[in-house]
């Protein structure tokens, strides 16, 4: 499996499923158009682009590029790398028919030619330069009383207020994106910010 650091946002949640099967990278939906109208996921796509990069890897069709060119109107242009796949003519398996323009999009290309796409874009390195270190868990999450527990949710929305992070983000998000853009020393002091400023 391939690795890149950089966030990698697509679509829709079948793009998603797709690339998590060929690349060890934070993956984000737009929820196609919802985007558009979604200001928190907005906030978080300029946040984590400042601190990690976006790569954008949206279909080759009309809406797919509308969605790419949205997104790099309001996020800086030297903190995106688009990637694109190619026309290729079909239709998804889990569709009765084709896509208004009859193009695959990024579910219903092979493997190969996502890791052509992403590799001409010049975002990936093997897996096995990565270095080992402490990430932030879901036991980490229980022990420090994010879940689990009385009191859970509200010091997760805490935390993800002092984080500047939307406030309807998942559980298996908020790891995600941690671990993206935080050492583990980085986490356990965004946790003893929130315990001391609840604690006053």
């Amino acid at each position: 499996m391939l690795k890149t650091d950089r966030i990698i946002i697509v679509e829709g949640k079948y793009d998603k499923i797709k690339l998590s099967s060929i690349i060890d990278a934070v993956i984000i939906e737009t929820d196609g158009f919802g985007i558009f109208k979604d200001k928190q996921k907005q906030k978080l796509l300029r946040m984590l682009a400042d601190k990690k990069g976006l790569v954008i890897l949206t279909d080759s069709d009309s809406a797919g590029f509308t969605i790419r060119n949205f997104i790099c109107g309001f996020v800086s242009k030297d903190k995106i790398i688009n990637a694109y796949i190619p026309d290729i003519f079909g239709k998804e398996k889990r569709k009765d028919t084709p896509s208004k323009e009859g193009k695959l999009g990024v579910e219903g290309v092979s493997s190969e030619i996502i890791k052509s796409a992403l590799e001409q874009a010049g975002v990936l390195c093997e897996e096995n330069s990565s270095v080992n270190k402490r990430t932030v868990t879901k036991t980490d999450f229980y022990l420090d009383g994010l879940t689990g527990g009385s009191g859970s949710k509200e010091k997760r929305l805490a935390l993800l207020k002092n984080l500047s992070l939307p406030e309807r983000m998942t559980t298996n998000s908020l790891l995600d994106i941690i671990n993206s853009f935080m050492t583990y020393d980085d986490y356990k002091q965004a946790i003893s910010n929130i315990e001391r400023i609840h604690s006053l």
